[in-house]
């Protein structure tokens, strides 16, 4: 779970702000509602590549 820096000298937190922050707090994936993204075709899922791929090859610039 994160954490709230308070530094010296920022006014305290008000109750909304809490709550705000308690709202927002990070969730567990089984209390995510991930039913309105919609599933992926078999067309996009074959673009995919392994990080590893689409990485850049870096250059020898050395001389």
């Amino acid at each position: 779970m994160g954490s709230i820096r308070i530094y010296k000298g920022m006014p305290p937190l008000t109750e909304e702000e809490l709550e705000e922050i308690r709202k927002n707090a990070p969730k567990s994936d089984d209390d995510i509602d991930f039913s309105d993204i919609p599933k992926m075709t078999k067309e996009e899922l074959s673009k995919f590549k392994p990080w590893r791929l689409r990485q850049k090859k870096s250059q020898n610039v050395a001389s």
